[in-house]
């Protein structure tokens, strides 16, 4: 026997609640509920751990500086990309921290970098789940958390060592918080968790955390249960908890003498307030990113920029649509049609405020994400997938108990259609790839769209009746699910590294500017630029440069995965759908006479290598698990460290080599200093080549460079 909650009966009797009260442990659940979730969660761990270490270190720019955390708890505190402490990453630490303790723990591996990221893609479909099923179904809560486990770059990022994972897990943390507190009756203390899980998302990911704040405030002090004035304070002092979960570790890197930490990676001055609002804050809004390697589009759709054209349509395009686009057509659709169904709410309904908070996520996370005219890559769009699950099994759930009216049926199979029809579309993007698929897909949606409308006119008897419905329900849900489903499945197939990634197969017309899978090969750069895959430049993947070759093709330098050339292959150990631009975006498998050099005595240095580029510094560090610095972090366009510096560290005996290459130096108005190393080292060392690689032994002496 099948029982409801108290917020199912309104619904099943095709009415709304006045008001919805709190989910509590002592209601009485569907024997089927606990059978399913546990089912849901083992399913997601498969899906984030199986053949997870073919993807070997992911995106090697985190990894080393998660390794470089577990030798030194200096490194550790900053964020920094190497034990020496030379510079940080791009980003708040948050999400080193978790990798640094499970490479400390574990020591260094495929799995101790990539298991947390699992973990937390389980733990965020869990707490979807949760949040749903406060205030829905156990069917809600249950569709929600599998559209979310099989969101095609959820699956992605849940396998990869990008702050991505955290910063979603934390924020749905936040939803979950701010809905208890609506709830009530603690709501202070719920309040101010909230603001302490978007303070931990700041120190995540920055900026993009603030964008699911709009929807929280809104429904927070519309719905809470306390007096306004009591849920404006709530509301300040989720703010100061904010202020001081983040705070403490800004205030740290602003207030301590700059020349005694290592640099701000990603700023032009040091500063991380200016990275903060720069670089990667306003800076991917306008385009105008100092230091960056591409330029953004014109705002408001312009074509000219490197990261392709903005506008309403982006998240539909070529590069973006088979990430998480599949089911944002029915999320808002639901969303409208389940507000529409709670208006007589009350003001305290929390159901109502759920659909707010979720609806405003999706808009506001992805307008920003279509107009941006900096730097974007299609796996941002994995902080979309949380809202767009969550509004899918709200809306289903909400449509489906009122099927018993005509307009109801009506809107399920508008959606059921729509869904299946725009999975149609992106499946035929991938010219080639299982084609059939696509049009399994278009029949038994149509078919159950068709038995949900027509099914009661049928005159086949209640019993008969609710059959064929629920058959035309199952089908909706498992055509709707398909094309995502087995986008998911390949992405889990396939290994991916590099710093752009991207989930599914190839995408015709996809460039590959944002993470796209590109023309040729999986996540190339665009083009070509000094011989180098650029945003924006001639050429695509798989074509052929003069310098490093791109995936698939071929150079006279460092070849991408893929590729052939003279110099250093791919960063190992590798999957494929790698990124483009090898030596910036992607790193360099390092040959083991070249590792057991730099591994000689590297102890007695404070750094036993040096070279331009985060990611070509990381090839070498999590070869040898030796210190590297990277000149000019990532983009090898930071100042960091300045010429004087450097050369005052060599003079202390404290890096050991140089190594040439990598890295792009001065770029979009950034700093020359790598150029400007690399020079004096020419100038005054001796240059010695092992299997291919150019190296200055900086501890010899001054003497004339000769010829490699």
């Amino acid at each position: 026997m099948t029982t409801t909650t108290a917020s199912d009966a309104p619904a099943l009797a095709g009415r709304t609640p006045a008001s919805d009260p709190p989910a509590t442990p002592m209601r009485r659940r569907p024997r089927w509920e606990l059978p399913g979730l546990v089912g849901l969660l083992v399913a997601t761990a498969v899906l984030d751990l199986v053949g997870l270490s073919a993807s070997g270190y992911g995106n090697a720019f985190y990894a080393a500086a998660a390794q470089a955390g577990s030798r030194s708890w200096w490194a550790f505190l900053w964020g920094a990309s190497d034990a020496g402490g030379s510079i940080t990453v791009d980003k708040p630490p948050a999400a080193l921290w978790v990798m640094g303790l499970s490479v400390r723990l574990f020591g260094l591996s495929s799995w101790s970098v990539l298991v947390p990221e699992a973990l937390m893609g389980v733990a965020t479909v869990a707490l979807v789940h949760r949040t749903v099923r406060r205030h829905f179904s156990a069917g809600a809560a249950l569709l929600a958390g599998a559209a979310l486990a099989l969101t095609p770059v959820a699956a992605l990022m849940f396998r990869f060592d990008n702050p991505d994972a955290l910063l979603v897990l934390l924020l749905v943390a936040t939803v979950w918080a701010t809905l208890r507190a609506i709830d009530g009756p603690r709501t202070t203390r719920w309040m101010v968790l909230a603001g302490t899980f978007v303070g931990l998302a700041f120190l995540t990911k920055q900026l993009q955390a603030f964008l699911v704040l709009p929807g929280l405030a809104v429904a927070y002090l519309w719905a809470g249960p306390a007096p306004l004035r009591a849920r404006v304070r709530d509301g300040l002092l989720a703010v100061a908890a904010m202020v001081a979960s983040a705070g403490w570790w800004v205030a740290l890197v602003e207030l301590w003498p700059a020349a005694s930490r290592p640099y701000v990676g990603g700023s032009q001055n040091n500063s991380f307030l200016q990275l903060t609002f720069g670089y990667n804050g306003f800076g991917r809004l306008t385009g105008q990113e100092v230091g960056s390697v591409g330029g953004g589009t014109t705002a408001g759709g312009g074509q000219g920029g490197g990261w392709g054209a903005t506008g309403i349509t982006r998240m539909f395009s070529a590069e973006m649509g088979g990430q998480a686009a599949w089911l944002i057509p029915a999320a808002l659709v639901l969303a409208v049609a389940t507000l529409w169904a709670l208006r007589h709410a009350g003001r305290t309904s929390g159901a109502r405020a759920q659909v707010v908070v979720w609806l405003s996520w999706l808009l506001v996370t992805g307008l920003t994400f279509s107009f941006m005219a900096g730097i974007v890559h299609a796996y941002y769009t994995v902080a979309l997938a949380p809202a767009i699950a969550a509004l899918v099994g709200i809306g289903a759930e909400v449509a489906w108990r009122r099927r018993a009216s005509w307009g109801w049926r009506v809107l399920l199979a508008a959606v059921t259609a729509g869904t299946v029809w725009w999975s149609w579309v992106l499946l035929g993007r991938s010219a080639g790839w299982n084609g059939w698929l696509r049009w399994a897909v278009l029949a038994v949606g149509l078919v159950a769209a068709a038995l949900v409308v027509v099914g009661p006119a049928l005159l086949l008897g209640p019993a008969a009746e609710r059959r064929v419905v629920a058959l035309g329900a199952a089908g909706a849900v498992l055509a709707g699910l398909a094309g995502p489903a087995a986008y998911t499945l390949q992405t889990v197939a396939t290994g991916h590294t590099g710093s752009i990634v991207s989930a599914g197969p190839t995408v015709a017309g996809a460039s590959g500017f944002g993470g796209g899978p590109g023309v040729a090969g999986r996540g190339g750069a665009p083009g070509t630029a000094n011989g180098r895959g650029f945003p924006g430049g001639q050429g695509v993947p798989g074509g052929t440069t003069n310098g490093q070759a791109a995936p698939g093709g071929t150079g006279t330098g460092q070849a991408a995965p893929g590729g052939t050339g003279t110099g250093r292959q791919a960063a190992g150990p590798v999957g494929g759908a790698g990124g483009g631009m090898s030596g910036l975006l992607d790193g360099a498998t390092v040959s083991s006479q070249v590792a057991t050099l730099l591994e000689q005595g590297a102890s007695g240095y404070r750094w036993a290598a040096a070279t331009t580029g985060s990611q070509n510094a990381a090839s070498y560090q999590l070869a040898t698990q030796a210190s590297v610095m990277p000149i000019g972090g990532f983009n090898g366009s930071d100042p960091s460290p300045t010429l004087a510096r450097f050369q005052a560290w060599v003079a202390a005996g404290d890096v050991h080599w140089y190594i040439a290459g990598g890295g792009f130096g001065a770029s979009n108005g950034g700093s020359d200093v790598a150029t400007q190393i690399q020079q004096w080292v020419e100038s005054t060392f001796t240059a010695t080549t092992v299997d291919g690689v150019t190296l200055y032994d900086l501890t010899t002496g001054s003497s004339s460079a000769t010829g490699a």
